[in-house]
C-alpha cells in the first residue's frame, strides 16, 4: 500500500500530463498524431489498414493504426493468445462540439473581417463567446514535386473572438435569456477591414479562389511554411487558447477543453501501454483501444462508431492467429466475438450543486468520488447486469470506488458509442465514464482524483479481465434456466408402444 501523501502525488503529476496532452491536441487529427506518437515511443509498431497484417502479428506484439487520421486503433496480442481467444476493448471518440470553417469561410460586416463557421454537435454555445480564439486542424497542400501532402495546423496564438452584445443594446427579454442565433450571432471577428486594405497587394494565387479571405491562407502559409498559394484545401477548427489547469483550495478539481473524450482517449492510451509492458506470459487475451471520430454527429461515417472499424479489428487480429484450414477464421472470429468485451468509456453527468434537482438522488454521482456506471433499460446506454457487474467486481479487486447513474424518467437520456458497437458487433459492452460537469462546454471539469481512478479501472480491465471471465457461468446459467424453462412449457411425449 502507498501512502496518501505518494498517491496525492500520483494523482497530480496524472492531471498534470494530461492537461499537457490536452493542450497539444486541439483536434481529432492532432490526437490521433500525439497518441501515434506516444505509442510508437512505447515500442508499438505502426501497420496499415491497407497491408497485410498476417506476416505482422506475433504474440506478444503491439501494434496500432489510424484510419482517414482521426480514428485510432492500437492493441497488445497477449503471449499467450490463440485464434478465438477474447479481444477487450476500450472505446471512446476523439471529437468534441465546435466550431469548424465552412468551405467559404469569408465573411465581412460593417468594417469587419469575419470568418463563416458551422457548428458541429451539441455545443453550449454561449461559452465560446468572449474568449480569445484560434484554429488548429487538417491542410492539404501542394509539394515542391508537384505532389500532395495532409499537414497538420496549429496556431498558437489568438486570432479571433465571438464578442458578446452589450447589456444595453438588448430588449428586456433578451436580457432574461441569452439565446445566440447560431447562424448569424457565433461569426468570429479576425480583423479590422482596415488590416484587409493594407494587405491587398498582396494577393494569393491559391486554387481556392475567393472562398478564403486572403488574410486567413497567408496565415496558414505562415504557420507551415509554405506559399498561400500551395495551401489547397482544409479542414480547420476554431480552438481556446487558454491553457487547461487545476484549480481548486486544494487543486482538486481539472478544467480543460475536449475533456469529453479526450480524457478518455488519454488514459485509454496509457492503460494499453501499461498493460504492454506488464502482461505477463501467460496473457490470454487481446487488450485494445478503438478512439472513434464523429460520436458527436451520431458516428455515422467511415471511421465512426457506425462504420466497419469495430468489426474489421475483431475479424483482421483474430484471423491472422486462424489455422490455415478453410473456415478456420470464420469459427475464429464468431468465437473472439463471443468472448470479447467492450467498455465504453465516455465522461458521466456529475451532480450540480446549483441544479441538484436534475439527478435522481439515488443516482447522482459527485466529483473525486470514482467512475461512472452508466445504466439505461431504454439501451440508450448498454449496459446490463452481467456487464454491470463485471466493471464493479474489477474495481472491488483493485481497491477502486465506482458510483451510478441513472437519468430521472422525466430528462431525456444522451447515448455512446456503447449500444451503436454492442449491436452491431454483439459485444457484451457496458457504458462506463468519469464524472464531470458543464459537459460539452468549451472548457470541462472533472475531479482529478477520478482521473486516477479512471486510469486504475481500465487497466484493472486489461489485466484482470480473463481471471475475472473465468469465475462466470453467466452464459452456463442462463442456458440452464432457459433448458428448465422448456422441459417445464412443453408436454412430455410418451414413447409409441413397441
Amino acid at each position: 500500500p502507498i501512502s496518501v501523501a505518494a498517491a496525492r502525488m500520483a494523482e497530480v503529476s496524472l492531471a498534470q500530463a494530461t492537461c499537457k496532452f490536452i493542450d497539444e491536441c486541439p483536434t481529432p487529427f492532432h490526437l490521433c498524431a500525439e497518441t501515434g506518437a506516444l505509442l510508437k515511443a512505447a515500442g508499438f509498431t505502426e501497420i496499415a489498414e491497407d497491408g497485410a497484417w498476417r506476416p505482422l502479428l506475433k504474440p506478444g506484439g503491439s501494434y496500432f493504426y489510424t484510419r482517414a487520421g482521426t480514428t485510432l486503433v492500437a492493441f497488445h496480442v497477449g503471449a499467450a493468445f490463440e485464434a478465438g481467444n477474447g479481444i477487450n476493448v476500450v472505446g471512446g471518440h476523439t471529437d468534441s462540439p465546435v466550431l469548424k470553417l465552412k468551405p467559404s469561410s469569408k465573411k465581412s460586416a460593417h468594417g469587419y473581417l469575419q470568418l463563416n463557421v458551422e457548428t458541429y454537435g451539441g455545443g453550449l454555445w454561449h461559452t465560446w463567446f468572449d474568449r480569445e480564439l484560434t484554429l488548429a486542424g487538417s491542410v492539404i497542400v501542394k509539394q515542391a514535386d508537384g505532389s500532395f501532402a495532409r499537414r497538420l495546423l496549429f496556431v498558437r496564438r489568438p486570432l479571433m473572438r465571438v464578442p458578446s452584445l452589450c447589456i444595453h443594446l438588448r430588449t428586456a427579454e433578451e436580457r432574461e435569456k441569452f439565446a445566440p442565433n447560431k447562424e448569424t450571432h457565433l461569426a468570429p471577428i479576425l480583423a479590422c477591414a482596415v488590416s484587409e486594405a493594407l494587405n491587398a497587394d498582396k494577393p494569393s494565387a491559391s486554387s481556392l479562389g475567393g472562398r478564403h479571405a486572403p488574410e486567413l491562407l497567408r496565415v496558414i502559409g505562415e504557420e507551415l511554411g509554405c506559399a498561400p498559394g500551395d495551401v489547397l484545401d482544409f479542414d480547420l477548427t476554431l480552438c481556446d487558447t487558454q491553457p487547461s489547469a487545476t484549480w481548486g483550495l486544494a487543486d482538486e478539481f481539472l478544467s480543460a477543453p475536449r475533456l469529453d473524450n479526450q480524457l478518455t482517449c488519454y488514459l485509454a492510451m496509457l492503460a494499453l501501454i501499461d498493460h504492454a509492458k506488464e502482461a505477463p506470459p501467460s496473457q490470454p487475451d487481446v487488450a485494445m483501444i478503438a478512439l472513434f471520430d464523429h460520436e458527436e454527429v451520431g458516428s455515422g461515417s467511415a471511421q465512426g462508431a457506425c462504420s466497419t472499424v469495430m468489426s474489421d479489428a475483431l475479424q483482421r487480429v483474430s484471423s491472422c492467429f486462424a489455422p490455415d484450414e478453410r473456415h478456420a477464421s470464420v469459427e475464429a472470429l464468431s468465437k473472439t466475438a463471443r468472448r470479447s468485451f467492450l467498455m465504453a468509456a465516455d465522461l458521466a453527468h456529475a451532480v450540480h450543486p446549483n441544479y441538484a434537482e436534475k439527478h435522481e438522488k439515488e443516482h447522482a454521482p459527485k466529483l473525486n468520488s470514482g467512475t461512472v456506471i452508466k445504466s439505461n433499460d431504454n439501451q440508450r446506454y448498454a449496459t446490463n447486469d452481467a456487464t454491470g457487474f463485471v466493471v464493479r467486481e474489477l474495481a472491488r479487486l483493485a481497491g477502486l470506488t465506482v458510483q451510478e447513474f441513472m437519468v430521472k424518467n422525466d430528462c431525456p437520456c444522451g447515448s455512446t458509442i456503447g449500444p451503436l458497437i454492442s449491436q452491431s458487433t454483439g459485444l457484451r459492452t457496458v457504458d462506463i465514464g468519469a464524472p464531470c460537469l458543464s459537459m460539452h462546454s468549451i472548457r470541462e471539469t472533472v475531479g482529478v482524483a477520478d482521473v486516477e481512478n479512471y486510469l486504475q479501472l481500465m487497466k484493472a480491465f486489461f489485466g484482470r479481465f480473463a481471471e475475472l471471465e473465468g469465475k462466470c457461468n453467466f452464459g452456463l446459467e442462463f442456458g440452464a434456466v432457459r433448458l428448465a424453462s422448456m422441459s417445464v412449457c412443453q408436454p412430455s411425449v410418451k414413447a409409441p408402444a413397441a
